[in-house]
């Protein structure tokens, strides 16, 4: 499939919290079948998400150290988010950290992942933040898209998702890489 050519970045605004909960579920049924309890993935509701995408993107309006992005495309509409801020795990070494970031499934490949984190990266930068860190599910496919973005592995853990024993795989930025810096490299 082809880039989606009218694809662009901007900051989340209350009205887009119901995309965001429907790429959020959608996301989770696609890449954690079989990973996660099903029963979890079964239990995740539409209204719920959508009032805690709500709550985020008051949270990124009120609070300069937290954002949630969306890649949107002209034709259509909101395809992908990302949410951002403070690296919550000081003991990594990394200021910043990517929260979540998800592509509804139907748009996978086409870009909106590279956008994204691009966005989070410019984001970072302007708030004076040089690195980050995302932590990725270790048996989620967008481990090898934090490699080819640059990311190195550099921490394991073990979390609890609802009572459930979770590895994760951190990713390290020492050097966040703008959109802008990229196409200047790129001439």
């Amino acid at each position: 499939m082809d880039d989606l050519r009218g694809l662009s970045v901007r900051t989340a605004r209350p009205e887009d919290a119901a995309d965001l909960a429907r790429i959020y579920i959608e996301s989770w049924q696609d890449t954690y079948a079989g990973v996660i309890s099903h029963t979890l993935l079964v239990a995740m509701s539409h209204k719920g998400h959508t009032a805690r995408w709500q709550a985020a993107i008051r949270n990124g309006e009120r609070n300069s150290g937290a954002a949630v992005l969306v890649a949107e495309d002209d034709r259509h509409g909101v395809v992908g988010l990302c949410s951002l801020g403070a690296a919550r795990d000081g003991g990594t070494g990394f200021e910043g950290e990517v929260y979540t970031l998800y592509v509804d499934p139907a748009f996978l490949g086409r870009g909106a992942g590279r956008a994204l984190l691009s966005g989070a990266f410019d984001t970072f930068k302007a708030r004076q933040l040089r690195s980050c860190v995302i932590w990725a599910h270790a048996r989620n496919n967008a481990c090898f898209f934090y490699e080819a973005m640059g990311g190195r592995r550099i921490a394991t853990r073990t979390t609890r998702l609802m009572g459930e024993l979770t590895p994760e795989i951190g990713f390290g930025w020492k050097r966040l890489v703008t959109r802008k810096q990229a196409r200047t490299t790129q001439s």
